[in-house]
């Protein structure tokens, strides 16, 4: 069962050609949804107006060879291991979902722009990766929606209560979970499967096309933002913030462990 392509199985009713069509309008969806993003909020424009002026207001220069260190070191701190994030359980949920989707991201277009048929032999390790993937953005996901959300953990809101910002997680899990449980009732034989397969198509629909009005987006701007702060303390504007103070900040208490960011 999950060794098997489940869309090389799919071909034998869905062309390959509409299927990797699909995927085609998916990631045009993401760049068109993201530009969107930059014109509509003028986030680009906030960001390198903010950057010119970080920069006017430098102490130091920083030399080319600090920009790139700079630029490596926010790679392996923010991008690859989520260093921004201080409370372990966000962090593990974190890398859980991030590396779950690039894993199941890869599987899914491997086997369906590599191994279209079932005639095609699809290699074991792929449909293995693309459950595995969904898995962990399952379980990433799931623990971070009801157990660890701010709103939730720290303000005491309903695991329900849903805003806007919620678009991208919520559309995320809906299309893994319907995505796991329509590779297995498919593999089975199962007459739920087409269902399901619809279910799986609208929510992975949209979490391609919300990136406007959610947080998809926002796995662009995180390394760059991280970068520009690396720079900020590296020629001493420090984003026009206060230098730090002797002794840094304590959130909690001595008797209750911080539940916060």
């Amino acid at each position: 069962m999950f060794t098997t392509n489940p869309f090389a199985a799919l071909s034998d009713s869905v062309p390959y050609a509409v299927m990797q069509t699909y995927v085609v309008v998916m990631i045009l969806l993401v760049v068109g949804g993201t530009l969107f993003d930059l014109l509509h909020k003028r986030s680009a424009r906030y960001f390198f107006d903010h950057w010119r002026t970080s920069r006017s207001k430098g102490k130091q220069p920083v030399s080319g060879g600090t920009m790139v260190s700079l630029a490596v070191r926010t790679a392996a701190v923010e991008v690859l291991t989520s260093g921004e994030f201080c409370n372990v359980q966000r962090r593990v949920a974190h890398l859980l979902t991030m590396y779950g989707f690039v894993v199941y991201l890869i599987a899914t277009l491997v086997m369906v722009f590599c191994y279209q048929s079932p005639a095609a032999s699809t290699p074991g390790i792929w449909p293995q990766l693309w459950y595995i993937g969904a898995l962990m953005v399952c379980l990433g996901g799931y623990w971070f929606w009801f157990f660890i959300r701010v709103d939730v953990a720290a303000e005491g809101h309903s695991a329900l209560r849903i805003v806007r910002a919620d678009l991208f997680i919520l559309f995320l899990l809906a299309s893994t979970t319907t995505g796991l449980a329509w590779g297995i009732l498919q593999a089975s034989g199962s007459s739920w499967a087409d269902a399901i397969l619809g279910l799986y198509v609208i929510s992975t629909t949209g979490l391609f096309g919300s990136v406007p009005w959610s947080k998809f987006s926002h796995m662009f701007y995180k390394p760059a933002v991280a970068f520009q702060k690396r720079v900020a303390q590296a020629d001493g504007s420090r984003s026009n913030l206060p230098a730090p103070v002797d002794k840094p900040e304590i959130y909690g208490s001595s008797t209750e462990l911080p539940r916060h960011y």
